[in-house]
C-alpha cells in the first residue's frame, strides 16, 4: 500500500536512523500533499529516500513512527505488535490470571505503538488514545486485542475523552468497543480491588506502581503507615498485608477514599488498622503530628508542561520538607514523580534540598522506576516517567 509522503529537510532524517520515533513539525520541508490528522504518512529524506511510516498530526510532534521498514498498516500489523507486547508480558510471569491479572499490555513507544496505552484489568482491556492515528485505529485495535488474548478478554473499554489533542477536535466519547458492563475486581499480586475505568483517574487504577507497592509490603511489619495520595489505596493495602500496625490514607477527592474503603474491605474485612482521610495534602501534613515511621508520598504529576517546572520542583520540595519534619527517627519515606518533564536530577535534587532544610540525616536504600511492563524504548528515553526513592531517616 502507498502512503502520503513527508519530505524532511537535509539533515533531519539523522535522529530517525538512530530509530527515535518522533518527527518534530520543524524537521519537515513539505508534504506530497498536505495529509489530514490521523493518516498514514511516509517519512522521506529530502531526496524521496524512504524512512519510516507513522501517524501524522497537527503540533510540534508531527509524526509518531509505527515501522521504520515499509509494510502495511493493518489488522496483522496490529496484531503482531500486540502479541510481541504480550509475549513480553507472560515472560515476567504477569498473565497467570488467580495470583496476578493485572498489567500494562501497550505502553506507547516502549512497545512500538506510540500514542497508544492499553491496560488489562481480568477480562477487561480499557484502552487510552493520545494521537489521533490511534484513537481512528480503535475499533481494528480492539479486534486484534480479542484475537491475540483469546479469551481472556471479554470487553474492551475505550477512554480517550481527556488523552487526545482537543485541537483536533475529535470529540472522542468514552465508550465499550467490544462487550459491556462488567464486574470491576481485579488481582494485583493476589490482592483484590475494585477498578473504576468509567469514571476513575488514568485507566481506572495506576498499574505503574505494582512493584512498588511490593516493596513497601515488606518495610511495613509493625510500622504506622501514612499514605498520601492514596487514589484507591493500592499502597494502603499491601502494607496492612505486611503487616503495619495502622494505615492511614488520605486523598483530596472523597471519592477516591470511598474506593480506597471498599478495596482495604474486600481484602482486609472489618480489619480497625485502616482509617481514611478526604483532606488536602498539604493541610494533613501540616496538623499531623510524629506518629508516623512510614510515609509513601505519590501525588499526581505536578508538571505536565516545562513552563510550569520551577513551580513544580517547589512543590515536591515542600512535599518532602513536611515528611522529613514530621517523621518519627528511624523511619522511611517513599517518594515519587510521575512528571515526564522532570528528570530524575531534578527530583533529586528537590528531596536533597528538603532533607537538607530539616537538617535530618537521610540516606537513599533504593532507587525506583517503572516496572517491566512499562518498558522504555532504548532510542526513546523520554519515555522513562516515574522516578522513586526509598529514604531511611534518623
Amino acid at each position: 500500500m502507498t502512503y502520503s509522503k513527508i519530505y524532511l529537510k537535509p539533515g533531519k532524517e539523522e535522529s530517525l536512523q538512530r530509530f527515535h520515533p518522533w518527527v518534530f513539525s520543524g524537521a519537515i520541508q513539505r508534504f506530497e500533499k498536505q495529509p489530514e490528522e490521523g493518516d498514514i504518512v511516509e517519512v522521506a529524506d529530502n531526496k524521496g529516500n524512504f524512512i519510516a511510516l507513522g501517524h501524522y498530526q497537527i503540533g510540534s510532534i508531527a509524526v509518531r513512527i509505527l515501522s521504520f521498514e515499509p509494510t502495511t498498516i493493518d489488522l496483522d500489523f496490529f496484531k503482531n505488535r500486540l502479541m510481541t507486547a504480550y509475549e513480553l508480558r507472560k515472560s515476567i510471569g504477569l498473565t497467570d490470571g488467580d495470583y496476578n491479572n493485572t498489567f500494562r499490555l501497550v505502553h506507547g513507544e516502549g512497545d512500538n505503538l506510540p500514542g497508544l496505552i492499553i491496560d488489562i484489568y481480568d477480562q477487561t482491556a480499557v484502552m487510552q488514545a493520545h494521537s489521533p492515528g490511534m484513537h481512528y485505529a480503535r475499533h481494528i485495535l480492539a479486534d486484534a486485542i480479542i484475537q491475540v488474548l483469546g479469551n481472556h478478554i471479554k470487553n474492551v473499554y475505550y477512554k480517550s475523552e481527556t488523552t487526545l489533542p482537543y485541537k483536533a477536535q475529535l470529540d472522542p466519547e468514552n465508550e465499550y468497543l467490544i462487550g459491556g458492563e462488567a464486574g470491576n475486581i481485579a488481582i494485583e499480586y493476589g490482592l483484590k480491588f475494585h477498578v473504576d475505568w468509567l469514571k476513575g483517574q488514568k485507566t481506572g487504577f495506576f498499574v505503574d506502581q505494582r512493584e512498588n507497592r511490593a516493596l513497601l509490603e515488606r518495610y511495613s511489619k509493625g510500622r504506622s503507615v501514612l499514605n498520601m495520595f492514596c487514589y484507591t489505596g493500592g499502597f494502603s493495602f499491601y502494607a496492612m498485608r505486611g503487616g503495619a500496625k495502622l494505615v492511614h490514607s488520605v486523598d483530596s477527592s472523597a471519592k477516591a477514599i470511598d474506593l480506597t474503603c471498599k478495596n482495604v474491605e474486600l481484602n482486609f474485612p472489618g480489619d480497625t488498622r485502616h482509617k481514611a482521610f478526604a483532606e488536602d495534602a498539604f493541610k494533613f501534613l501540616d496538623q499531623m503530628g510524629d506518629q508516623y515511621d512510614l510515609i509513601i508520598l505519590d501525588p499526581p504529576a505536578f508538571a505536565k508542561h516545562r513552563k510550569v517546572l520551577h513551580n513544580a520542583l517547589q512543590g515536591y520540595r515542600k512535599l518532602n520538607a513536611k515528611a522529613f519534619e514530621k517523621i518519627k527517627p528511624g523511619g522511611i519515606i517513599f517518594t515519587f514523580s510521575c512528571s515526564q518533564v522532570v528528570s530524575k536530577e531534578n527530583f533529586r535534587l528537590a528531596v536533597f534540598s528538603a532533607a537538607a532544610q530539616s537538617g535530618r540525616r537521610v540516606r537513599i536504600i533504593h532507587q525506583l522506576t517503572q516496572p517491566a511492563d512499562h518498558p522504555v524504548n532504548i532510542y526513546h528515553p523520554e519515555g522513562e516517567y516515574l522516578k522513586g526513592l526509598v529514604l531511611y531517616v534518623e
